[in-house]
């Protein structure tokens, strides 16, 4: 479960044997939150208000980054991390 990116307390992975649209995780203490890649529609979990909307604005600026990140882990290649919200 490769960390690609950590800021504010909430780390972001993407996982290599994961199926369905492209998405990534997002966790922030005891909760998590899957997001798509595409449209950053959560698919699962939830986080705070706070948490998600940090989230969305990062993945919102490195939705290209994401989705080379995706094509990477479903070819088994090593994930390039991200720069964090800053």
């Amino acid at each position: 479960m490769p960390k690609i990116s950590e800021f504010f307390g909430i780390s972001i992975y993407m996982y290599f044997r994961e199926h369905g649209v492209p998405h990534f995780h997002a966790r922030y203490g005891s909760e998590e939150v899957v997001l798509a890649i595409d449209d950053l529609s959560v698919l699962g979990g939830q986080l705070s208000p706070r948490a998600l909307g940090l989230v969305t604005e990062w993945a919102s600026q490195h939705q290209t980054e994401l989705a080379d990140n995706w094509d990477r882990a479903r070819q088994h290649r090593q994930l390039v991390s991200i720069e964090p919200l800053k």
